[in-house]
């Protein structure tokens, strides 16, 4: 129970101490706490503000307080909640930001700590109007790690950095993939039918994408699971890119849940075969459509997966940077380290997988990062080295016509949140050569 203050400060706590995702973390709370739509909605806002900002909300904190020293747990959640408000949200006057932090605080820990928070927030209210509240973008680029910044320079410019982290509304909206032969534009009425008040249009990127914001959970919506599925644009548009036709034999190599391969399974149809590997048992016994499924490390070869696919996607494991505007926390989780270790497993797995696809056939690389360490140097890394069962990868342009009438002929692409409206990936395109 509690305000959308008190559930921010619990979803903020338990991503930094239990190293939950934001996401899974606000659902758990809200469905607990039975919030209205406008507090539901508020409690998301700070809870994706504070984690976008938090680096530069400290700083500016230690800037208006003498040897200040952020508390933890729910303590820290209200006065980051408190200086959020402060700093970003003119709708919210300061006086109230500051009492509502102050209540918060004294509930968790006691008044001694409430009077600590309360002296650390009217000195930052009072920063505040005398300095002005700052640019939000300008706090998302500084929280941004300094070796994420660089590196993400490096992948698409300088210039493109602030955009990327600060593209599009926070959190993005939720995605549905409608099924093969159904009416897109049919589905975008229904669900507006369905949930009054609900935000709800069609997709720029994926021919079979709906965004949804305020409709809660999507798994109630009628046709669920049959007609359509929860899946983010940007990674539709990854599936489809792997160019599959009625009647050919693929793998999803890296299935997961099984999303993409619900997707190709209706793409190859009933003349087809969809199979799905993964690493995790688990997740493969929530998979939809798949002929066959396999347990499989690939960073030590393909197991028992046989060979003679048309078509084989890599959907590799990654730094998940790509996801930043919809799981913020990834940037204070991962170091610029982390990028190298799955740069090695990343190229592991295209090998290995690569041995599964037959003389001419196609392989597509992607990952959810937009890093050239796990983009263009890892597609060299493959070329130079070839499938682990000595076959050659060569790329090769797309053929699929989703990247063919975005891109033309391309061999790579990237989809960008401030470009293209997704997430942001890397996709790359091989051939597969014997003999």
């Amino acid at each position: 129970m509690g305000s959308a203050r008190d559930v921010a400060a619990r979803v903020l706590a338990r991503v930094w101490e239990e190293e939950a995702f934001a996401s899974g973390a606000l659902d758990g709370e809200l469905s607990r706490a039975g919030l209205d739509a406008r507090d539901a909605g508020l409690a998301t806002e700070l809870v994706y503000g504070v984690l976008r900002t938090e680096g530069a909300l400290v700083a500016r904190l230690t800037e208006v307080s003498e040897k200040f020293r952020a508390p933890s747990g729910v303590v820290r959640g209200h006065l980051l909640v408190g200086a959020f408000s402060i700093c970003f949200l003119d709708r919210v006057p300061a006086f109230a930001a500051v009492s509502e932090a102050v209540a918060g605080a004294t509930r968790a820990a006691d008044a001694k700590v409430g009077g600590f928070v309360n002296a650390v927030l009217r000195r930052l209210a009072r920063d505040v109007e005398a300095k002005g509240r700052g640019e939000i973008a300008e706090a998302v680029a500084a929280t941004c790690p300094g070796w994420l910044r660089r590196g993400l320079g490096r992948a698409i410019g300088r210039e493109a950095v602030k955009a990327y982290l600060t593209a599009g509304a926070f959190p993005p909206p939720m995605g549905l993939c409608v099924a093969l032969g159904e009416d897109r534009d049919a589905v975008v009425e229904r669900v507006r039918a369905e949930v009054p008040g609900a935000e709800v249009a069609a997709g720029g990127v994926s021919p079979r994408a709906v965004l949804v914001r305020g409709a809660g959970d999507l798994r109630r919506l009628a046709g669920y699971g049959e007609k359509m599925i929860a899946q983010e644009e940007g990674a539709q548009a990854i599936g489809l890119a792997l160019g599959a036709r009625a009647g050919e034999r693929v793998l999803d190599a890296c299935a997961g849940h099984g999303n993409k391969t619900w997707l190709l399974a209706q793409v190859v149809g009933e003349a087809g075969e969809v199979h799905a590997a993964d690493l995790h048992a688990h997740k493969l016994e929530q998979v939809v459509g798949a002929r066959r499924t396999w347990a499989v490390d690939w960073a030590s070869g393909r197991g028992e997966v046989p060979g003679g696919f048309d078509r084989v996607l890599v959907d590799a494991p990654c730094s998940g940077t790509g996801t930043l505007r919809r799981r913020p926390e990834i940037a204070r989780r991962r170091r610029g380290e982390d990028v190298g270790r799955m740069a090695e497993l990343q190229a592991a797995i295209v090998k290995s997988a690569a041995a599964c696809v037959h003389n001419g056939g196609r392989l597509v690389y992607t990952v959810c990062s937009v890093l050239r360490e796990e983009a263009e140097e890892v597609v060299a890394r493959v070329i130079a080295e070839g499938a682990s069962d000595g076959a050659r990868l060569r790329e090769a342009a797309f053929d699929a016509a989703i990247v063919r009438e975005r891109f033309g002929e391309v061999a790579a692409f990237r989809l960008l949140p401030h470009v293209h409206g997704t997430d942001g990936y890397f996709a790359a395109s091989f051939v597969v050569e014997r003999g």
